[in-house]
């Protein structure tokens, strides 16, 4: 049995690739920083249970007859997993070059790409082609509440069929390695770096792609160009797909397409372009439309993604991997279409996140939020002591000069925590967003409890 090791084993774009690759057959060993502090420890028990070893993080679990590391690009040359492998002439690999081997495997390889939405939109496609038969190949980064039950971290589906659906990630550029039989461009908007670099990255992702489906409501999006192209929108009539009579109920969104109404049970408006893209791509299968529509009314939604964790006294919690200006302004809006007053609590996740999008995202909240709203930035998550001038509270200050005064800059989980504890009433909704932290959605259950 060939052995291969992946670095980074907790988080959201190595997991699935490990246990999908042990699902192949192969020996595989994990570590995780996270695991040797104690945290991330569900996380390391779901994958133990699918059968792959979980190493400390100190260049163990790297020995002669492994045939590769495999590593994501935040992982850099200090780590002792890729040192040993340097010194052991050991191959080291980017997860999205093995994404890219596993897309390559199947006849029908689909890209779901976007700044943001390309998380619940792979989690739909995945579900969808599930539900109808398709034997789908799924690769995502969030886990599908679905299929909780499910051994494992529940953010793959492992089938040996004819396609094959992933997430694929621009952070890093590696968007463009990916050559899919239909690229999705959910939108593109500021985050991670420049919109020229981007727009780019989209581009050369659809030149890649030999079909392609876009977002004609995103000013961006709709300006790439193909040969095979197929639009949905929400806005635009003339789009191949378009959604009309969007309305929010109580606990979801409902609209009309091809003269029929449907239901997604998942909060946000912002959430019937995912299904609309979702809806194009499977039609590009050969899938009914209104087929594709009613599978997605069974959909329970993606783990931290706009989650709801739970009500105790009327209050209820939410837990959102919102991480950039869009993202914020989408989940505060959505929580603005139904009644009650808002605690919202945000962690940038990296210094370059909070100096880059810092003063879009303060323009967002402050024209999304009610005066009675309260904002709240914890400390930036990868804060280290050489981001000399760097602060969540920079953030804070420019909220407060765009013209909402109830923000506060509680630096930790504590501090944020007791506020919420003594000020938060019947009624309110309370989301706590933010990125990389795994501990906000235990963070997130813990105030539930206390509260």
């Amino acid at each position: 049995m060939k052995k291969i090791a992946f670095s980074g084993a907790a988080g959201n774009g190595i997991s699935p690739l490990e246990q999908i690759m042990s699902l192949k057959g192969y020996a595989v060993y994990g570590s995780d920083h996270s695991f040797d502090i104690g945290k991330d420890l569900d996380r390391k028990q779901a994958l133990e249970n699918v059968g792959i070893k979980i190493m400390p993080q100190d260049g163990s679990m790297i020995t002669s007859d492994t045939e590769y590391l495999c590593v994501s690009a935040a992982i850099n040359e200090t780590n002792p997993d890729i040192k040993v492998a340097r010194e052991k002439n050991i191959p080291v690999r980017f997860r999205s070059d093995l994404l890219q081997e596993i897309l390559s495997e199947y006849r029908y390889g689909i890209a779901v790409g976007g700044t943001a939405g390309k998380t619940t939109t792979t989690a739909m496609m995945g579900y969808v082609l599930d539900i109808l038969g398709k034997k789908p190949c799924m690769i995502n980064g969030g886990a599908l509440c679905n299929f909780s039950s499910h051994k494992g971290i529940p953010n793959f589906i492992y089938n040996e069929g004819d396609i094959c659906v992933i997430e694929a990630d621009e952070s890093d550029g590696s968007i463009k390695k990916y050559h899919p039989f239909i690229g999705i461009i959910n939108n593109i908007s500021h985050d991670h770096t420049s919109m020229e670099k981007l727009v780019e990255y989209f581009s050369s992702f659809a030149y890649n792609s030999t079909n392609l489906v876009i977002n004609l409501d995103c000013p961006y999006a709709s300006q790439i160009n193909h040969s095979s192209r197929k639009t949905f929108s929400t806005k635009n009539p003339s789009a191949d797909f378009y959604a009309s009579e969007i309305t929010t109920v109580s606990d979801g969104v409902e609209y009309t397409i091809f003269g029929e109404r449907f239901k997604l049970n998942i909060l946000g408006t912002f959430n019937v372009s995912n299904a609309l893209a979702t809806i194009a791509t499977c039609s590009l299968l050969g899938i009914k439309p209104t087929d594709t529509a009613k599978a997605l009314e069974g959909f329970l939604g993606v783990k931290t993604r706009l989650e709801n964790m739970g009500s105790v006294n009327n209050i209820t919690i939410y837990n959102d991997f919102a991480h950039n200006p869009s993202k914020i302004e989408a989940s505060l809006s959505t929580l603005k279409d139904y009644p009650g007053r808002i605690i919202a609590m945000y962690q940038p996740h990296t210094p370059f996140s909070a100096v880059n999008t810092g003063d879009e995202m303060a323009i967002a909240i402050a024209k999304t939020l009610s005066p009675d709203d309260i904002m709240i930035l914890q400390e930036i998550y990868e804060l280290t002591p050489k981001d000399v001038g760097i602060t969540s509270n920079n953030i804070v200050n420019k909220i407060k000069e765009e013209g909402h005064k109830q923000t506060l800059f509680l630096p930790t989980k504590n501090d944020t925590e007791k506020f919420i504890l003594e000020n938060a009433n019947a009624g309110d909704r309370i989301i706590i967003m933010g990125a990389h932290d795994n501990s906000l959605a235990d963070f997130s259950r813990d105030l539930l409890k206390k509260l």
